[in-house]
């Protein structure tokens, strides 16, 4: 499988992510649109959006970085394409997350994991950190930390 990481510097490619976005929990998962769209997408030195392209050209994931705290990043916004969930461009788009945080400096990641991925993530070195779940635009969370 071929995949190209996209850094997000463009307006044209932000909306590509806001798409994929919005098929994956708006469409697919009843998240309202105010919810889903918020002050971090924007193009900025405070946050960090990814696309994950396949080898025909197709955007089929996204994701961003914001600064969590002065060692953390907090990874969000985790969006793969139903159809192409099964292609590893998950796992490929987290790494490259995480190198994006290497990069800033960051020492840590964290995320708000959807319970029914919690597998998926601990499978890629998070720990589970919450005691217990909690709800987030009605869909149960968990928060996991990773070092980095």
């Amino acid at each position: 499988m071929a995949a190209e990481i996209i850094t997000v510097t463009t307006p044209e490619l932000l909306q590509q992510g806001l798409d994929i976005r919005k098929k994956v929990f708006v469409e697919e998962q009843n998240v309202p649109l105010d919810l889903e769209v918020d002050e971090f997408d924007t193009i900025s030195d405070d946050v960090h959006h990814l696309l994950v392209q396949d080898e025909n050209g197709d955007y089929v994931a996204t994701g961003r970085l914001i600064y969590y705290n002065n060692d953390t990043a907090k990874m969000q916004r985790i969006a793969v394409l139903k159809e192409h969930r099964q292609g590893g461009y998950g796992r490929i788009l987290l790494m490259a997350l995480e190198n994006r945080a290497r990069e800033l400096g960051l020492a840590y990641a964290l995320l708000d994991a959807q319970c029914q991925a919690e597998g998926f993530y601990a499978k890629l070195g998070y720990e589970t950190i919450s005691k217990e779940p909690f709800d987030d635009a009605g869909i149960p969370h968990v928060r996991m930390k990773k070092t980095l």
